[in-house]
């Protein structure tokens, strides 16, 4: 049983959406601008449409803080929509739904596979809850999870490494000084002049009715050594890391350090040899082994597939009328690469949350620290002098 618990639940153009977080100690400070400046760094990124500008993620805490701490109880945070009066009638509770039943299913999405799964035919009973919007929510969380992890000394940034093409050549991990210049970059790339490339493959593609992926990279800076657990396979760390990123919508591939390249190279260079001091001065294996983290970083990236909602409309089926067609669009974002990687470290943090409550336990973050500290002096002491 997992030791951080969530639920998620909510309609992209509902009246709000819901996060419930269950297993924070007692005493985390928790603040409603450090969640709602989370939520705009999800909003912003070059590429995305217009829905972007008027979201405004007004959130409310109704349960589980009282006077800026945690109490050990779930948290509960509603996130509302400021569109809902526009689409009321369009995602009424009990009344008929007004409007049009999208019977075109898009090349991509979940829309086909849910209306036969679930005997719909109206793809937007599927797509209400496919949609990206509900990734708003495991921000809202993970930016709790992020706070605790700070407790600890533990921060955790993302980086845009590629998008559509273009790729950066930057080869250094990034600090967790340089978050602010890294959200700073309209892309979320570092390096300036490959994030002026990302802008104009964008524009090439928005303006061809196109979208476009990319790669994020995550990482997370001063985790312990022994996260996760070699025992079972449900335990280890990389295994859990890698469901939570490939639950993000478009995610399809994630690779560990250097996953691909190693695949490829015989193993006396492909490991990270240790050090007479047992750190590692290489970070090939992305920061773990067997199943846990090995003490420092780790490193993983992300692969995104271009978003499916294209105005240049790809072929499909008219369900109602059995005929080929065109899928139909909705409003999109010609790429949210950049967005991507702020749900991909809210994820990773929720995950790393997990392995630290999990292994240091304690119901109020005084007692999970002082377990950390005590844990993290054995481990000093088993080094060579």
């Amino acid at each position: 049983m997992a030791h951080l618990r969530y639920l998620t639940a909510g309609e992209s153009h509902g009246r709000a959406l819901v996060a419930i977080l269950e297993g924070l100690p007692s005493g985390l400070p928790v603040s409603v601008k450090a969640i709602e400046d989370e939520l705009v760094r999800r909003r912003h990124g070059y590429g995305r449409g217009p829905r972007m500008k008027i979201e405004k993620d007004a959130l409310e805490i109704v349960s589980g803080v009282r006077a800026g701490l945690s109490l050990g109880s779930p948290i509960a945070i509603v996130i509302n929509n400021s569109e809902w009066e526009k689409w009321r009638h369009v995602m009424p509770v009990e009344d008929p739904p007004a409007g049009n039943e999208l019977t075109r299913p898009r090349p991509g999405h979940a829309d086909l596979v849910g209306m036969l799964k679930y005997d719909f035919t109206d793809a937007r009973n599927v797509l209400e809850r496919a949609s990206a919007r509900e990734t708003a929510a495991r921000v809202a969380i993970g930016s709790l999870a992020k706070a605790l992890l700070r407790e600890l000394d533990i921060q955790v940034l993302s980086h845009v490494v590629q998008i559509g093409a273009v790729s950066s050549e930057e080869a250094a991990v990034p600090l967790p000084a340089q978050g602010e210049t890294i959200d700073g970059s309209p892309v979320r790339c570092l390096d300036p002049g490959t994030s002026e490339a990302m802008v104009r493959a964008i524009d090439e593609a928005q303006a061809q009715g196109d979208s476009l992926g990319g790669v994020i990279e995550v990482v997370a800076f001063g985790l312990p050594p022994g996260l996760g657990s070699h025992v079972h396979w449900d335990r280890k760390i990389d295994g859990r890391i890698a469901g939570a990123l490939m639950a993000v919508p478009a995610i399809k591939g994630v690779e560990f350090g250097n996953a691909f390249t190693v695949a490829g190279q015989p193993g006396s260079v492909s490991h990270d040899e240790i050090e007479p001091d047992l750190t590692r001065s290489t970070g090939r294996a992305g920061g773990t082994e067997g199943g846990m983290t090995i003490g420092g970083t780790v490193r993983v990236r992300a692969a995104m597939k271009p978003l499916s909602t294209l105005k240049k409309r790809l072929r499909t089926v008219d369900l109602s009328s059995g005929q080929p067609a065109e899928a139909f669009q909705e409003r999109t974002d010609a790429c949210a690469v950049p967005a991507a990687g702020v749900v991909c470290e809210a994820v990773l943090a929720l995950v790393l949350a997990d392995a630290v409550l999990e292994m240091f336990g304690g119901d109020t973050v005084d007692d999970l620290k002082a377990a950390h500290t005590r844990y993290l002096t054995r481990v000093e002491e088993r080094r060579p002098r």
